[in-house]
């Protein structure tokens, strides 16, 4: 039988039984090993690295504002309290400058004739009660003196006399005259009362 009648060829097995691409071909590739499987790994990988590297980021940028806002903050607290304190300020030495007027018309309201008018003494009475008022919105507060205990934080005695004394052993000194008012401002002393005192 010659070489053309052998249906086996020189191979000695069947043409079509033999697979396309034999052994080494395409058809022989496992999965892990298919074209474009590394690309991907490689793709994948950096696509992970980039969505650390942004999610970084954005954890520094939102520290970032967080500081930001922070600061800002603080610098608005401490401006406001600045701005307070000279408001403060500029009040306590208005009002200071304004005793003396007070003290003027205080006088003046003491020593008012005894043949005045009387439609004329309540109307100064009733502007210095005016005046007191409007001060007081500012937060001037004048000193209660007369018959409270010496303070001395509000009060500066002047004068002493001796106590008529109740028995009680109680020797605290009680102020008994005013010679000069004394004013507090928001809770600190602007000028102590100039005071006489029994005890």
């Amino acid at each position: 039988m010659t070489g053309a009648d052998d249906p086996y060829g020189a191979s000695g097995s069947p043409g079509a039984l033999v697979p396309d691409g034999g052994p080494g071909g395409e058809a022989g590739r496992s999965p892990e090993e298919a074209p474009g499987s590394d690309e991907s790994a490689v793709a994948a990988a950096e696509l992970e690295a980039d969505i650390a590297r942004l999610q970084g980021e954005r954890d520094e940028l939102r520290d970032l504002a967080q500081r930001l806002q922070a600061d800002f903050d603080n610098f608005r607290k401490r401006m406001l309290r600045e701005q307070s304190a000279l408001v403060e300020r500029a009040t306590e030495r208005l009002l200071e400058d304004l005793l003396p007027v007070l003290d003027n018309f205080d006088s003046a309201r003491e020593h008012l004739p005894a043949d005045v008018d009387e439609s004329v003494r309540k109307g100064v009475e009733l502007l210095f009660s005016e005046l007191l008022a409007v001060l007081g919105q500012a937060g001037l507060e004048r000193v209660d003196a007369v018959g409270t205990e010496f303070d001395p934080n509000v009060h500066e005695a002047v004068m002493r006399e001796p106590s008529a004394g109740d028995g009680s052993g109680d020797d605290s000194p009680v102020v008994t005259e005013v010679m000069r008012p004394g004013y507090v401002l928001s809770g600190r002393t602007l000028r102590p009362a100039m005071v006489k005192v029994a005890g």
